[in-house]
């Protein structure tokens, strides 16, 4: 067993699972407080790395492409201090730091764990029901359905259109960037309908616009995770892409299916300017934006 142990957490490796464990120490994010123990399986391991410096270090733990829904639900775009899979290690624990790192190394040679992409999630992600209060609203996910609730504070577009309920089914991927305090965020739920909305996120139903406290709406992650985890991975995705057949003459091409859904969210809009929700400039600003992304 190789393990070490600090205020930021610890790492355990028993030579087949590297075990990471956040630290309870207040100044551990609330993001990884938050997500939680993760048992990373070897064969999800691409690599490992030990950053040493004068004051202290780092842990840094790599994972295969498409081997973690978190990861791919992120893109990468966490926060340093919130990434689960980096450990600060203090100056006096750099020897220990050194040797963990070379234990998983030695088991990613011997085990040969290969380097390409996954090709279906290694990890779970985190467990369901799971629900977030955000600046835009409050965003739920039970497994089956993605369930947004708007604030007071949100647009009132969205507001006129009362609580979104997505079913997965109908849902292609999901969309996410943090808050990082100097730019809003957003987390979208893309389906067959919104991915010709191209709305901004303030006023996208299908979005949270992400432009509150910083590090409550880090956690909206937990719930894009949570989704990306149970969607089609996307090795598959991309195959089942390549190799779409083309209509049949005759048959209705998705091109008229997308022309059905843009009269259908011009004929909402329509009726949200006839109910006086939305002002002259708001629907003009409105149905433009959704002509353009036609």
């Amino acid at each position: 067993m190789a393990e070490i142990i600090q205020r930021d957490g610890a790492w355990a490796f028993d030579g087949s699972t590297v075990r990471i464990t956040p630290g309870l120490h207040r100044r551990v994010p609330l993001f990884r407080q938050t997500y939680g123990e993760i048992a990373v399986p070897l064969e999800a391991v691409s690599g490992v790395v030990h950053e040493p410096e004068r004051r202290g270090g780092r842990l840094r733990l790599r994972l295969r492409e498409g081997a973690d829904p978190l990861l791919q639900a992120t893109g990468g775009r966490l926060p340093d201090t919130a990434d689960p899979y980096s450990l600060s290690v203090g100056a006096d624990r750099s020897g220990v730091a050194a040797y963990v790192a070379e234990e998983i190394r030695r088991a990613l040679l011997l085990d040969q764990v290969p380097k390409e992409p996954a090709k279906t999630y290694l990890l779970a992600g985190p467990p369901v029901p799971v629900s977030v209060r955000s600046s835009d609203g409050t965003v739920s996910f039970d497994g089956t359905r993605v369930r947004i609730d708007w604030a007071d504070t949100s647009d009132r577009i969205k507001r006129a259109t009362g609580p979104r309920i997505i079913d997965l089914g109908d849902l292609t991927q999901v969309e996410w960037l943090p808050n990082s305090g100097y730019g809003d965020g957003f987390l979208r739920f893309v389906t067959g309908e919104a991915v010709f909305s191209k709305l901004p996120p303030e006023k996208d139903p299908y979005a949270l616009d992400l432009w509150g406290s910083t590090r409550r709406d880090l956690l909206t992650a937990l719930v894009a995770t949570a989704v990306t985890a149970r969607l089609p991975h996307p090795s598959t995705r991309a195959g089942a892409y390549a190799e779409r057949p083309r209509p049949a003459p005759g048959v209705p091409s998705a091109r008229s299916g997308h022309h059905d859904v843009l009269l259908r969210r011009l004929r909402e809009l329509g009726e949200l300017h006839r109910d006086g929700v939305l002002t002259d400039e708001e629907f003009a600003r409105t149905k433009a934006a959704v002509l353009r992304g036609f």
